[in-house]
Protein backbone atom coordinates (compact mmCIF):
# COMPACT_ATOMS: atom_id res chain seq x y z
CA UNK A 1 0.00 0.00 0.00
CA UNK A 2 1.11 3.50 -0.71
CA UNK A 3 1.82 5.46 1.87
CA UNK A 4 0.14 9.13 2.50
CA UNK A 5 2.75 12.03 2.13
CA UNK A 6 4.05 13.39 5.48
CA UNK A 7 6.49 16.20 6.65
CA UNK A 8 8.92 15.21 8.66
CA UNK A 9 8.87 16.77 12.49
CA UNK A 10 11.05 19.45 12.57
CA UNK A 11 12.74 20.13 16.45
CA UNK A 12 13.23 24.02 15.53
CA UNK A 13 9.36 23.94 14.82
CA UNK A 14 8.02 22.26 17.62
CA UNK A 15 4.47 22.37 18.35
CA UNK A 16 3.71 22.96 14.69
CA UNK A 17 0.62 20.81 13.74
CA UNK A 18 2.42 18.96 10.56
CA UNK A 19 0.80 19.34 7.15
CA UNK A 20 -2.68 18.67 8.76
CA UNK A 21 -4.71 21.01 6.26
CA UNK A 22 -3.19 18.88 3.67
CA UNK A 23 -4.12 15.53 5.31
CA UNK A 24 -7.63 14.89 3.43
CA UNK A 25 -10.65 14.88 5.48
CA UNK A 26 -11.88 12.07 3.35
CA UNK A 27 -8.71 9.71 4.04
CA UNK A 28 -9.95 5.72 4.88
CA UNK A 29 -9.10 4.81 8.09
CA UNK A 30 -6.38 2.32 6.80
CA UNK A 31 -4.52 5.12 5.77
CA UNK A 32 -5.33 6.81 8.93
CA UNK A 33 -3.48 3.93 10.45
CA UNK A 34 0.06 5.54 8.88
CA UNK A 35 -0.47 7.41 12.35
CA UNK A 36 -1.59 4.48 14.88
CA UNK A 37 1.32 5.11 17.18
CA UNK A 38 2.27 2.90 19.83
CA UNK A 39 0.48 5.01 22.72
CA UNK A 40 -2.57 3.72 21.69
CA UNK A 41 -1.91 0.26 24.04
CA UNK A 42 -2.47 2.61 26.69
CA UNK A 43 -5.79 1.71 26.21
CA UNK A 44 -5.89 -2.53 26.88
CA UNK A 45 -3.18 -0.96 29.16
CA UNK A 46 -6.21 0.72 31.40
CA UNK A 47 -8.61 -1.37 30.58
CA UNK A 48 -6.26 -4.55 31.93
CA UNK A 49 -5.75 -2.38 35.28
CA UNK A 50 -9.60 -1.73 35.86
CA UNK A 51 -10.20 -5.77 35.72
CA UNK A 52 -7.75 -6.67 38.30
CA UNK A 53 -9.10 -3.31 40.48
CA UNK A 54 -12.67 -4.89 39.95
CA UNK A 55 -11.82 -8.46 41.07
CA UNK A 56 -13.13 -9.44 44.59
CA UNK A 57 -9.38 -10.44 45.91
CA UNK A 58 -8.85 -6.70 45.96
CA UNK A 59 -12.00 -5.23 46.56
CA UNK A 60 -12.72 -4.54 50.70
CA UNK A 61 -16.68 -4.62 49.57
CA UNK A 62 -17.79 -7.23 47.18
CA UNK A 63 -20.84 -8.12 46.12
CA UNK A 64 -23.35 -10.53 43.51
CA UNK A 65 -21.72 -10.12 40.49
CA UNK A 66 -18.47 -8.54 41.19
CA UNK A 67 -16.55 -11.07 40.23
CA UNK A 68 -18.50 -11.26 36.94
CA UNK A 69 -17.85 -7.70 35.94
CA UNK A 70 -14.39 -7.99 36.57
CA UNK A 71 -14.03 -11.62 34.22
CA UNK A 72 -16.29 -9.41 31.37
CA UNK A 73 -13.70 -5.89 31.85
CA UNK A 74 -11.20 -8.59 31.29
CA UNK A 75 -12.26 -10.74 28.31
CA UNK A 76 -12.86 -6.99 26.86
CA UNK A 77 -9.34 -5.75 27.73
CA UNK A 78 -8.47 -8.94 25.66
CA UNK A 79 -10.15 -7.37 22.55
CA UNK A 80 -8.69 -4.60 23.03
CA UNK A 81 -5.16 -5.93 23.40
CA UNK A 82 -5.55 -7.96 20.05
CA UNK A 83 -7.66 -5.19 18.12
CA UNK A 84 -4.50 -2.54 19.09
CA UNK A 85 -1.86 -5.70 18.14
CA UNK A 86 -3.54 -5.66 14.91
CA UNK A 87 -3.52 -1.82 14.05
CA UNK A 88 -0.15 -1.53 14.47
CA UNK A 89 1.34 -4.32 12.93
CA UNK A 90 -0.48 -3.12 9.68
CA UNK A 91 1.04 0.19 9.92
CA UNK A 92 4.52 -1.45 10.35
CA UNK A 93 3.76 -3.59 7.61
CA UNK A 94 2.14 -1.04 5.13
CA UNK A 95 4.01 1.89 5.81
CA UNK A 96 7.48 1.34 5.49
CA UNK A 97 10.19 2.82 8.02
CA UNK A 98 7.46 3.40 10.35
CA UNK A 99 8.80 0.60 12.67
CA UNK A 100 11.94 2.55 12.75
CA UNK A 101 11.01 5.49 12.99
CA UNK A 102 8.56 5.08 15.84
CA UNK A 103 11.66 3.56 18.12
CA UNK A 104 13.86 6.28 17.24
CA UNK A 105 11.17 9.56 17.56
CA UNK A 106 11.58 11.64 20.62
CA UNK A 107 7.90 11.42 21.67
CA UNK A 108 6.62 7.94 20.60
CA UNK A 109 9.63 6.04 21.90
CA UNK A 110 8.39 6.86 24.93
CA UNK A 111 5.62 4.74 24.89
CA UNK A 112 6.96 1.81 23.05
CA UNK A 113 7.00 0.33 26.31
CA UNK A 114 3.20 0.38 26.03
CA UNK A 115 2.50 -2.53 25.04
CA UNK A 116 4.90 -4.42 27.67
CA UNK A 117 2.82 -2.70 30.04
CA UNK A 118 -0.42 -4.24 28.53
CA UNK A 119 1.01 -7.59 28.97
CA UNK A 120 1.72 -6.97 32.55
CA UNK A 121 -2.11 -5.71 33.51
CA UNK A 122 -2.93 -9.59 31.18
CA UNK A 123 -0.70 -11.86 32.77
CA UNK A 124 -1.56 -10.53 36.30
CA UNK A 125 -5.46 -10.80 35.44
CA UNK A 126 -4.21 -14.38 35.11
CA UNK A 127 -4.11 -14.71 39.14
CA UNK A 128 -7.26 -13.18 39.79
CA UNK A 129 -9.40 -14.34 37.00
CA UNK A 130 -7.99 -17.72 35.76
CA UNK A 131 -6.34 -19.31 38.32
CA UNK A 132 -8.68 -19.37 41.24
CA UNK A 133 -11.32 -21.63 38.45
CA UNK A 134 -8.53 -23.66 36.41
CA UNK A 135 -6.09 -26.45 37.24
CA UNK A 136 -2.58 -26.63 37.98
CA UNK A 137 -1.69 -26.56 34.28
CA UNK A 138 -2.31 -22.84 34.35
CA UNK A 139 -0.11 -21.78 37.21
CA UNK A 140 2.49 -23.62 35.71
CA UNK A 141 1.93 -21.71 32.74
CA UNK A 142 1.64 -18.15 35.20
CA UNK A 143 4.94 -18.93 36.30
CA UNK A 144 6.60 -19.38 32.91
CA UNK A 145 4.79 -16.10 31.61
CA UNK A 146 6.50 -14.43 34.87
CA UNK A 147 10.01 -15.15 34.20
CA UNK A 148 9.78 -14.87 30.12
CA UNK A 149 8.04 -11.23 30.58
CA UNK A 150 11.04 -10.65 33.04
CA UNK A 151 13.60 -11.15 30.99
CA UNK A 152 11.66 -9.31 27.87
CA UNK A 153 11.08 -6.43 30.34
CA UNK A 154 14.36 -6.05 31.35
CA UNK A 155 15.74 -6.05 27.89
CA UNK A 156 13.64 -3.51 26.93
CA UNK A 157 13.96 -1.39 29.68
CA UNK A 158 17.77 -1.23 28.69
CA UNK A 159 17.29 -0.83 24.94
CA UNK A 160 14.71 1.77 25.11
CA UNK A 161 16.97 4.03 27.51
CA UNK A 162 19.94 3.27 25.63
CA UNK A 163 18.15 4.34 22.29
CA UNK A 164 17.29 7.32 23.91
CA UNK A 165 20.47 8.25 25.56
CA UNK A 166 22.34 7.43 21.81
CA UNK A 167 20.71 10.00 19.72
CA UNK A 168 19.36 12.92 22.39
CA UNK A 169 16.61 15.15 21.10
CA UNK A 170 14.33 15.47 23.87
CA UNK A 171 14.99 18.74 26.20
CA UNK A 172 14.73 19.48 29.86
CA UNK A 173 12.19 21.50 29.06
CA UNK A 174 10.00 19.15 27.23
CA UNK A 175 10.19 16.80 30.45
CA UNK A 176 7.42 15.29 31.67
CA UNK A 177 6.79 11.68 33.10
CA UNK A 178 6.56 10.08 30.63
CA UNK A 179 9.83 9.49 30.24
CA UNK A 180 9.36 6.93 33.25
CA UNK A 181 7.54 4.59 30.67
CA UNK A 182 10.35 2.69 29.42
CA UNK A 183 11.31 1.22 33.02
CA UNK A 184 7.43 0.68 33.68
CA UNK A 185 7.20 -2.80 32.39
CA UNK A 186 10.20 -4.55 34.25
CA UNK A 187 8.99 -2.38 37.51
CA UNK A 188 5.49 -3.95 36.84
CA UNK A 189 7.01 -7.85 36.98
CA UNK A 190 6.77 -7.19 41.07
CA UNK A 191 3.25 -6.47 40.71
CA UNK A 192 3.30 -9.47 38.62
CA UNK A 193 5.04 -11.26 41.32
CA UNK A 194 2.65 -10.27 43.96
CA UNK A 195 -0.32 -11.22 42.45
CA UNK A 196 0.88 -14.83 41.21
CA UNK A 197 3.38 -15.87 43.82
CA UNK A 198 0.51 -16.91 46.34
CA UNK A 199 -0.91 -19.73 43.96
CA UNK A 200 2.98 -20.93 43.58
CA UNK A 201 4.38 -23.75 45.37
CA UNK A 202 6.78 -22.43 48.14
CA UNK A 203 9.74 -23.63 46.40
CA UNK A 204 8.58 -20.88 43.65
CA UNK A 205 7.09 -18.70 45.22
CA UNK A 206 10.57 -17.33 47.04
CA UNK A 207 12.46 -16.44 43.64
CA UNK A 208 9.61 -15.32 42.15
CA UNK A 209 9.52 -12.76 45.19
CA UNK A 210 12.54 -12.04 45.12
CA UNK A 211 13.23 -11.32 41.47
CA UNK A 212 9.61 -9.50 41.94
CA UNK A 213 11.13 -7.10 44.69
CA UNK A 214 14.34 -6.72 42.34
CA UNK A 215 12.60 -4.79 39.87
CA UNK A 216 10.10 -3.25 41.53
CA UNK A 217 13.26 -1.81 43.74
CA UNK A 218 15.00 -0.63 40.22
CA UNK A 219 12.18 0.47 38.93
CA UNK A 220 11.87 2.57 41.58
CA UNK A 221 14.63 4.13 42.18
CA UNK A 222 15.06 4.91 38.26
CA UNK A 223 11.54 6.98 38.96
CA UNK A 224 13.16 8.57 41.80
CA UNK A 225 16.07 10.14 39.47
CA UNK A 226 13.70 10.92 36.96
CA UNK A 227 11.38 12.90 39.60
CA UNK A 228 14.45 14.88 40.20
CA UNK A 229 14.18 16.33 36.60
CA UNK A 230 10.50 16.50 36.68
CA UNK A 231 10.84 18.86 39.69
CA UNK A 232 12.98 20.70 37.94
CA UNK A 233 11.54 21.26 35.12
CA UNK A 234 8.76 22.69 36.53
CA UNK A 235 10.69 25.19 39.29
CA UNK A 236 12.30 26.70 36.06
CA UNK A 237 9.76 26.38 33.85
CA UNK A 238 5.99 25.45 35.65
CA UNK A 239 3.66 23.15 34.80
CA UNK A 240 3.44 21.49 31.15
CA UNK A 241 1.14 22.75 28.63
CA UNK A 242 -2.51 22.13 28.96
CA UNK A 243 -2.68 19.17 26.76
CA UNK A 244 0.41 16.89 28.19
CA UNK A 245 -0.65 17.70 31.75
CA UNK A 246 -2.78 14.42 32.19
CA UNK A 247 0.42 12.84 31.74
CA UNK A 248 1.32 14.42 35.42
CA UNK A 249 -0.54 11.32 36.41
CA UNK A 250 1.64 9.05 35.27
CA UNK A 251 3.77 10.20 38.22
CA UNK A 252 1.38 8.60 40.74
CA UNK A 253 2.40 5.28 39.42
CA UNK A 254 5.82 3.79 40.75
CA UNK A 255 5.16 4.40 44.66
CA UNK A 256 1.62 3.38 44.33
CA UNK A 257 2.85 0.09 42.34
CA UNK A 258 5.75 -0.07 44.34
CA UNK A 259 3.66 -0.46 47.84
CA UNK A 260 1.29 -2.37 46.33
CA UNK A 261 3.89 -4.86 45.21
CA UNK A 262 5.71 -4.51 48.92
CA UNK A 263 2.47 -5.43 50.51
CA UNK A 264 1.34 -8.51 48.09
CA UNK A 265 4.36 -9.96 48.31
CA UNK A 266 5.24 -10.04 51.82
CA UNK A 267 1.62 -10.88 52.43
CA UNK A 268 2.53 -14.39 50.05
CA UNK A 269 5.89 -14.98 50.94
CA UNK A 270 5.82 -18.92 51.90
CA UNK A 271 5.64 -19.16 56.09
CA UNK A 272 7.03 -22.28 55.38
CA UNK A 273 10.30 -21.35 53.87
CA UNK A 274 12.15 -19.32 55.87
CA UNK A 275 16.08 -20.47 54.67
CA UNK A 276 16.59 -16.51 53.31
CA UNK A 277 15.97 -15.65 57.26
CA UNK A 278 17.98 -18.31 59.03
CA UNK A 279 15.02 -18.72 61.53
CA UNK A 280 12.67 -21.36 62.43
CA UNK A 281 9.64 -19.52 63.47
CA UNK A 282 7.41 -17.01 62.57
CA UNK A 283 8.75 -14.00 63.62
CA UNK A 284 10.71 -13.60 60.37
CA UNK A 285 8.16 -13.23 58.35
CA UNK A 286 5.78 -11.68 60.60
CA UNK A 287 8.53 -8.61 60.84
CA UNK A 288 9.13 -8.66 57.47
CA UNK A 289 5.28 -8.24 56.92
CA UNK A 290 4.49 -5.50 59.11
CA UNK A 291 7.95 -3.84 57.99
CA UNK A 292 6.53 -3.59 54.33
CA UNK A 293 3.13 -2.01 55.37
CA UNK A 294 5.32 0.64 57.36
CA UNK A 295 7.70 1.27 54.01
CA UNK A 296 4.32 0.60 51.47
CA UNK A 297 2.65 4.21 53.92
CA UNK A 298 5.79 5.99 53.34
CA UNK A 299 6.35 5.24 49.75
CA UNK A 300 2.41 5.80 49.30
CA UNK A 301 2.23 9.58 50.08
CA UNK A 302 4.40 10.01 47.44
CA UNK A 303 1.94 8.91 45.17
CA UNK A 304 -0.35 10.90 47.01
CA UNK A 305 1.80 14.28 47.02
CA UNK A 306 1.87 13.89 43.22
CA UNK A 307 -1.99 12.85 42.53
CA UNK A 308 -2.66 16.15 44.48
CA UNK A 309 -0.62 18.36 42.68
CA UNK A 310 -1.73 16.67 39.13
CA UNK A 311 -5.26 17.25 40.04
CA UNK A 312 -4.91 21.31 40.64
CA UNK A 313 -2.93 21.20 37.67
CA UNK A 314 -5.44 19.48 35.76
CA UNK A 315 -8.37 21.65 37.08
CA UNK A 316 -6.43 25.03 36.31
CA UNK A 317 -5.88 24.15 32.55
CA UNK A 318 -9.47 22.20 32.39
CA UNK A 319 -10.96 24.86 29.66
CA UNK A 320 -7.81 24.23 27.66
CA UNK A 321 -7.30 20.73 27.59
CA UNK A 322 -8.14 18.76 24.49
CA UNK A 323 -8.11 14.71 24.39
CA UNK A 324 -5.02 13.23 23.92
CA UNK A 325 -4.12 9.53 24.70
CA UNK A 326 -2.25 10.36 27.47
CA UNK A 327 -5.88 10.94 28.55
CA UNK A 328 -5.93 7.48 29.56
CA UNK A 329 -3.19 8.00 32.79
CA UNK A 330 -6.05 10.07 34.54
CA UNK A 331 -7.33 5.92 35.29
CA UNK A 332 -4.11 3.92 35.19
CA UNK A 333 -1.65 5.19 37.33
CA UNK A 334 -4.50 5.66 39.90
CA UNK A 335 -5.69 2.48 39.75
CA UNK A 336 -2.34 1.21 41.49
CA UNK A 337 -2.79 4.28 43.76
CA UNK A 338 -6.47 3.06 44.37
CA UNK A 339 -4.92 -0.69 45.06
CA UNK A 340 -2.85 0.75 46.96
CA UNK A 341 -4.86 2.51 49.76
CA UNK A 342 -7.10 -0.68 49.55
CA UNK A 343 -3.61 -3.21 50.70
CA UNK A 344 -2.78 -0.73 53.32
CA UNK A 345 -6.45 -0.77 54.43
CA UNK A 346 -6.48 -4.26 54.98
CA UNK A 347 -2.88 -4.65 56.31
CA UNK A 348 -4.29 -2.24 59.00
CA UNK A 349 -7.64 -3.97 59.40
CA UNK A 350 -8.96 -0.01 58.46
CA UNK A 351 -12.99 0.05 57.42
CA UNK A 352 -12.45 3.63 56.83
CA UNK A 353 -9.45 3.51 54.18
CA UNK A 354 -11.58 0.36 53.10
CA UNK A 355 -14.50 2.71 52.26
CA UNK A 356 -12.00 5.04 50.75
CA UNK A 357 -10.68 2.57 48.23
CA UNK A 358 -14.50 1.39 47.16
CA UNK A 359 -15.31 5.19 46.55
CA UNK A 360 -12.24 5.79 44.82
CA UNK A 361 -12.83 2.45 42.49
CA UNK A 362 -16.10 3.93 41.53
CA UNK A 363 -14.60 7.30 40.67
CA UNK A 364 -12.12 5.24 38.31
CA UNK A 365 -15.14 3.57 36.59
CA UNK A 366 -17.03 7.14 35.98
CA UNK A 367 -13.55 8.13 35.02
CA UNK A 368 -12.69 5.51 32.43
CA UNK A 369 -16.25 5.91 30.94
CA UNK A 370 -15.79 9.38 30.28
CA UNK A 371 -12.44 8.96 28.55
CA UNK A 372 -14.03 6.40 26.43
CA UNK A 373 -16.29 8.53 25.35
CA UNK A 374 -13.72 11.58 24.16
CA UNK A 375 -11.94 8.96 22.89
CA UNK A 376 -14.31 8.07 20.45
CA UNK A 377 -15.70 11.57 19.83
CA UNK A 378 -12.10 12.49 19.22
CA UNK A 379 -11.44 9.75 16.93
CA UNK A 380 -15.24 10.56 14.70
CA UNK A 381 -13.47 14.71 14.74
CA UNK A 382 -9.98 13.86 13.64
CA UNK A 383 -8.40 15.19 16.92
CA UNK A 384 -6.45 12.00 16.55
CA UNK A 385 -5.18 9.48 14.33
CA UNK A 386 -4.35 12.46 12.09
CA UNK A 387 -1.16 14.00 10.50
CA UNK A 388 0.51 16.37 12.72
CA UNK A 389 -1.93 14.74 15.90
CA UNK A 390 -0.06 12.15 17.37
CA UNK A 391 2.68 11.25 19.06
CA UNK A 392 4.73 10.75 16.03
CA UNK A 393 5.15 14.80 15.92
CA UNK A 394 7.40 15.90 18.23
CA UNK A 395 5.82 18.83 20.41
CA UNK A 396 7.93 21.29 22.71
CA UNK A 397 6.65 22.73 25.97
CA UNK A 398 8.43 26.02 25.63
CA UNK A 399 7.87 26.73 21.79
CA UNK A 400 4.15 25.77 22.35
CA UNK A 401 3.97 28.04 24.97
CA UNK A 402 5.82 30.86 22.99
CA UNK A 403 3.74 29.95 19.29
CA UNK A 404 0.64 30.25 21.71
CA UNK A 405 1.59 33.80 22.99
CA UNK A 406 2.51 35.19 19.43
CA UNK A 407 -0.68 33.68 17.83
CA UNK A 408 -2.92 35.48 20.75
CA UNK A 409 -1.28 38.38 20.21
CA UNK A 410 -1.55 38.54 16.35
CA UNK A 411 -5.25 37.97 17.10
CA UNK A 412 -5.87 40.50 19.36
CA UNK A 413 -4.01 42.96 17.04
CA UNK A 414 -6.19 42.04 14.13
Amino acid sequence: MKSTVRTSPNLNDADTEVGVDSFPETAPFLDRLEHFTWAWFVLPMTTGGLSLLLSPQIQPHSFRGLETIGKVVYIWDLFLFAAVTLCITYRFICFRGTFISSLTHPTESLFAATPLLSLATIIAGIARHGIPNCGEWLIVAYRILFWSYYLVSFIAAVGLYFLLFTSPSLKINDMTPAWDLPIFPFMLSGTIAACGAGHQPPDQAVPMIVAGMTAQGLGMMISVLIYANYIHRMIQYGFPRPESRAGMFIAVGPPSFTSLALIGMTNDFPSTYRIYFGGTDDAAVEIMKATATMIAILIWSLSFWFFCISVLACIAASHEMRFRLNWYAFIFPNVGFTIATISIGKNLQSTGVGWVGSVMTVMLVVTYLLVGFHHVRAFIRRDILCEGRDEDTYWGELHHKALRADRSGTDCHN
